[in-house]
């Protein structure tokens, strides 16, 4: 192999740019050796550096030194293997796209020009290659950050060298894929709807600069109103609502209830959660004494919502059946008139925020609980309770309520049947015979918890039954791009 040694090489008179070889020819600078370019060096073929390159304008492969644009870049572009670019971000982010079809040994060197990175970040677009072995955009967000990046192979693809760590790029925002139940979309958000029991599946979890977490609204089963006590004047108590349960962003990317836990999302793994939705308490009756009853539970991941309790029967006080009773739950049963019965305790069992308040106390029929509002007692001989108000929230894209309390049923004398709260509490029925209105309760509204409204005093066939509980509801949302 022959060797030619010189110290200098002047391009001829009519030319000022020197030509290296032709194309796939190497030319090899030695540790210690300096080629001082005060011209233009052409290459067509490559040249392994390991010495120092220094002046002028370089054009071609020279493996271990950057060709930098010294044009700074405003907007977003696709950076060519090879050479440097200086990306000026003070007007807004930008997005660098990597080469589409880079070979090992291909490189790209990126330099925040205005200091502004970590204000408006550069993405890095990694075109359909790894960037540190990761199938994920980057972000540079760091003040005046250079960085080289060298495409290695198809495992790793991009990795960072030079003047910057791999720490000083971070992830881009990945986000959570998920299936299960009645899925929309409200802006960046994805919604869930679960209306019965199935499985909300997550495919994977995104990044914190994306998604990792979810919010929820977990709506029990309401409690069916209680049993109107055949030719007797005896107001029932209406059913509690279901529990209602809620967490929100923090802050808050939609109107949430009062109820709402401010960041309170839940984190999610790649696996199935089951959900349950509770279904309402059956109606009471007919005939005296026909047990009213609770809700049933709604699950979610850690986050469980109580079933409403159940409106209390109304009877003579001499009876003493147990059936009287109102019971607690999400929000407690309505009280009866029977000696003045107490409604059910409400946020049972407690957690905080609440999931729900008490029913009324009887005397002669009063209200079951709402979400936000106790249900409210009658005046004797004069109305009945009303059942306590629900929670509205746009959780599910647009504002709904839920969990209302069931109204009281009407006895001789009162005006009529007491009100359903607002989210989805029945409606109590009216005194027979005398009463214009249906002796029957109304049942609280499916898919919202709400409380079943208590059956008046029954006709003499005692054939009229209390409102049955809605069934509940269960609604995931998170953000999805």
């Amino acid at each position: 192999m022959s060797e030619v040694k010189v110290n200098k090489i002047t391009p001829t008179a009519n030319c000022g740019t020197v030509t290296l070889g032709d194309s796939g020819d190497t030319f090899s600078l030695p540790a210690g050796v300096t080629l001082s370019n005060a011209g233009s060096i052409t290459n067509s073929g490559t040249i392994t550096n390991t010495g120092t390159i220094s002046g002028g304008t370089i054009t071609g492969n020279i493996d271990g030194q950057v060709s930098w644009d010294t044009t700074a870049k405003t907007a977003g572009f696709t950076a060519v293997a090879g050479n440097g670019y200086f990306v000026n971000t003070t007007s807004g982010a930008i997005t660098v796209t990597l080469p589409a079809t880079p070979t090992a040994g291909d490189f790209v060197g990126i330099k925040d020009y205005a200091n502004t990175a970590d204000t408006n970040n550069i993405t890095i677009d990694r075109n359909g290659s790894n960037i540190q072995g990761t199938a994920n955009n980057f972000i540079i967000s760091t003040e005046g950050l250079s960085i080289i990046l060298i495409y290695v192979d198809g495992t790793q693809g991009w990795v960072s060298t030079g003047a910057a760590q791999a720490s000083d790029i971070s992830e881009g925002p990945t986000y959570i894929v998920a299936t299960g139940g009645t899925v929309s979309c409200c802006g960046d958000y994805k919604i869930h709807t679960f209306t019965g029991p199935g499985t909300f599946t997550v495919c994977s979890v995104g990044n914190p600069l994306g998604s990792t977490t979810v919010d929820y609204l977990v709506v029990a089963g309401g409690g069916s109103g209680g049993n109107g006590f055949i030719n007797n004047n005896c107001g029932a108590g209406g059913g509690g609502a279901g529990g209602f349960r809620e967490s929100v962003p923090s802050p808050a990317a939609w109107s949430a209830s009062p109820l709402a836990n401010p960041g309170g999302a839940l984190p999610v793994t790649a696996t199935g959660y089951p959900i349950t939705v509770g279904g309402g308490g059956a109606a009471a009756g007919p005939g005296n004494c026909s047990p009213s009853n609770s809700g049933s539970p709604s699950t979610f991941s850690t986050i469980t919502s109580t079933g409403g309790g159940r409106g209390a029967n109304a009877s003579p006080s001499t009876i003493g059946n147990p059936n009287e009773a109102a019971f607690p739950g999400g929000s407690g049963g309505g009280g009866a008139r029977t000696c003045g019965t107490a409604g059910g305790t409400g946020n049972s069992p407690p957690v905080s925020p609440p999931q729900g308040q008490p029913g009324g106390t009887g005397s002669p029929g009063a209200g079951g609980g709402g979400a936000t509002a106790a249900g409210t007692g009658g005046v004797d001989c004069s109305s009945v309770g009303n059942g306590g108000a629900g929670a509205t929230t746009s959780i599910s894209g647009s504002p709904t309520s839920y969990a209302g309390g069931g109204g009281a049923g009407h006895t001789a004398g009162e005006t009529g049947g007491g009100t359903g709260g607002t989210g989805g509490g029945g409606d109590g029925g009216d005194h027979f015979p005398t009463g214009p209105g249906p002796t029957q309760g109304q049942a609280g509204t499916a898919n919202t918890g709400g409380g079943g409204g208590a059956q008046g005093s029954a006709n003499s066939s005692g054939s009229t039954t209390s409102g049955a509980g809605g069934s509940g509801v269960v609604i995931i949302r998170y953000k999805y791009k």
